[in-house]
């Protein structure tokens, strides 16, 4: 009888068997929600190491963060940060990144098994655009000029368009929408309740995930017969043409000055 080592969990597969490519490709194959995992692992791995940084090496904690949030005045120069705020979370909070992660977790599968992998993970990626576009529109509109100079980090801006296209999909199929609207609700009440939080970056990430959902099920009639990735790429390129024409439009106001900025939480 061959002997087997002390394991505190015997009926639970291994980590090397987790995430062994035959795995992933099965779950992958059989609509589990891979992506979202993988933003979650992400997004925690990015957080363990900001937090490593902010005790071992604070310069390169502070740039690290200097580098991938987002600014309104600087990013134009800085288009990557559209895309590496999203990632970003406070590593002196567990708050932050523990409830953004719940949010992920809580809406992020039923959506992925909905329209797949990669439509999906357009979606995300294109609603935590529109959350950047939402803060470039507050700058213009702020007459203080300081929203210009106000960074802010955060997968909230991505996470409020899984929000509106979940609510999209369940009032189209005749879903009950009350535990949706409450755990909104929710969400959208945490900048009253907590200070710091970047709320023009919900908005605009909730009204692009919303417009996303509603061309995917009731946009232009000629591509309604189309495989749902053929359409997401088509409606995502067409959001983010348009996203960034919006961020370049407001930065035209831009004050050619510099400032200290105040990071936000998204």
């Amino acid at each position: 009888m061959p002997r087997r080592g002390f394991s505190l969990f015997p009926d639970s597969p291994s980590v090397r068997r987790i995430f062994s490519a035959e795995s992933l490709r099965a779950r992958w194959r059989s609509g589990e929600p891979v992506v979202t995992s993988a933003i979650i692992l992400l997004c925690v791995a990015v957080w363990l190491l900001e937090t490593l940084f902010r005790f071992v090496w604070p310069a390169g904690y502070a740039g690290m963060l200097g580098f991938g949030m987002m600014q309104p005045a600087s990013m134009t120069r800085e288009p990557w940060t559209l895309v590496t705020a999203m990632f970003l979370h406070q590593p002196a909070s567990l708050w932050h990144i523990g409830f953004n992660m719940l949010t992920l977790w809580s809406v992020g599968p039923v959506l992925e098994r909905l329209m797949g992998h990669w439509a999906f993970l357009i979606m995300y990626m294109v609603s935590g655009i529109g959350g950047d576009a939402g803060m470039m529109i507050w700058a213009l509109l702020n007459r203080s000029g300081d929203a210009w100079f106000t960074s802010s980090y955060g997968a909230s801006g991505a996470l409020f368009g899984l929000f509106a296209a979940i609510l999209v999909v369940y009032r189209k199929v005749g879903q009950d929408l009350t535990s949706m609207i409450v755990w909104m609700a929710i969400n959208f009440l945490m900048p009253i309740i907590v200070p710091n939080i970047a709320w023009q970056a919900h908005v605009g990430g909730f009204v692009i995930g919303g417009l996303f959902t509603i061309l995917m099920t009731d946009g232009v009639r000629a591509l309604r017969r189309r495989p749902v990735l053929e359409r997401a790429l088509i409606y995502g390129a067409v959001l983010l043409v348009l996203l960034l024409m919006v961020c370049y439009a407001c930065n035209t106001a831009n004050p050619v000055r510099t400032g200290s900025w105040i990071p936000l939480l998204d």
